[in-house]
């Protein structure tokens, strides 16, 4: 194996594939996307890690997509929980994500309260919308484990019956918010999209990756200028090849639209228009995701004749 300097060294996912031991894996490293996502909302640290963590995750994941305008989305949600909803989604390397959560709960919980105690009994739900063919896979697991990455490891092993290691860190570095994560898949007879009910989880190809793999540090997956390539180098280079794929880009993408909110606000009835309006007479929508707030006079939602 030779490595290879690709460039970047955050905000940007790299793929590799590893023949001989019919593996293939995904390395991501997030800094100022995750700056930019969590600079729309004043969430308290605690709340702040879990987003950063769910967006690598879901960096990992959405980035195995082969179809550019398809989308991955991941949403852990709980009905007791003092986190009732976090989703996070990618599309074509753009990322978002949102938390719901009971604040005063989550004063009572102390500085680092595990993945049960914020959510209580909760599920993790995966979905990949393909676009091109119109195809769309969810599972949907009990949210357990000590990590959203533990809980998507559960994901694979029951969903997808693929034998996967995922390993996640985040932190402030005094630089800003930064996250690292590694997902690594044992490929079932060496090819993908072939019968996955006979999966070895024990398979010794499958252990021997997954030790290697899971000896990652945490400084290592944190570290800003240590390139994706080399991470895939200080794991597997005593293997016999190792092929790393087109890296892809990562940034803040929120898919809010002002046309769109609006066009969807004319259809309503004119007498459902005013019971929106606030004091001054306008109508206003924020994004969840963004923060961004979109005002319309009643002119601006006067249905568009022949609609």
């Amino acid at each position: 194996m030779t490595a290879l300097n690709l460039g970047s060294a955050v905000d940007r996912s790299l793929g590799f594939i590893i023949p001989s031991r019919h593996a293939r894996g995904r390395v991501v490293r997030l800094a100022a996307t995750i700056d930019a996502i969590a600079a729309a909302h004043a969430y308290p640290p605690t709340i702040e890690r879990l987003l950063t963590e769910a967006l690598a995750l879901t960096a990992l994941l959405g980035s195995t997509l082969k179809d550019s305008a398809g989308q991955m989305t991941l949403q852990a949600q709980t009905e007791d929980g003092v986190v009732s909803l976090l989703v996070c989604d990618f599309q074509d390397g753009k990322l978002r994500g949102y938390v719901k959560f009971d604040a005063e709960r989550l004063d009572e919980l102390g500085d680092s309260p595990g993945l049960e105690a914020l959510f209580g009994k909760g599920y993790l739900a995966i979905t990949f919308d393909q676009a091109t063919s119109g195809e769309r896979y969810q599972g949907i697991v009990p949210l357990e484990g000590d990590s959203l990455g533990r809980a998507a490891e559960s994901y694979f092993a029951q969903s997808e019956q693929i034998p996967s290691l995922i390993r996640i860190a985040t932190a402030d570095d005094g630089t800003g918010l930064v996250a690292g994560g590694i997902l690594i898949q044992h490929l079932p007879e060496g090819e993908e999209g072939r019968e996955r009910l006979h999966t070895r989880l024990d398979h010794p190809e499958w252990e021997h990756v997954a030790i290697m793999g899971g000896s990652i540090r945490d400084s290592e997956l944190l570290a800003r200028d240590l390139e994706l390539d080399t991470i895939v180098w200080r794991l597997f280079n005593e293997e016999d090849e190792v092929r790393t794929l087109p890296g892809v880009e990562l940034a803040r993408g929120c898919r809010c639209d002002r046309d769109y909110v609006r066009d969807v606000l004319s259809r309503f009835p004119e007498s459902e228009k005013v019971e929106m309006a606030d004091e001054r007479g306008l109508v206003s929508v924020d994004c969840a995701f963004c923060s961004h707030v979109f005002e319309f006079s009643p002119g601006d939602l006067a249905p568009v004749t022949g609609r």
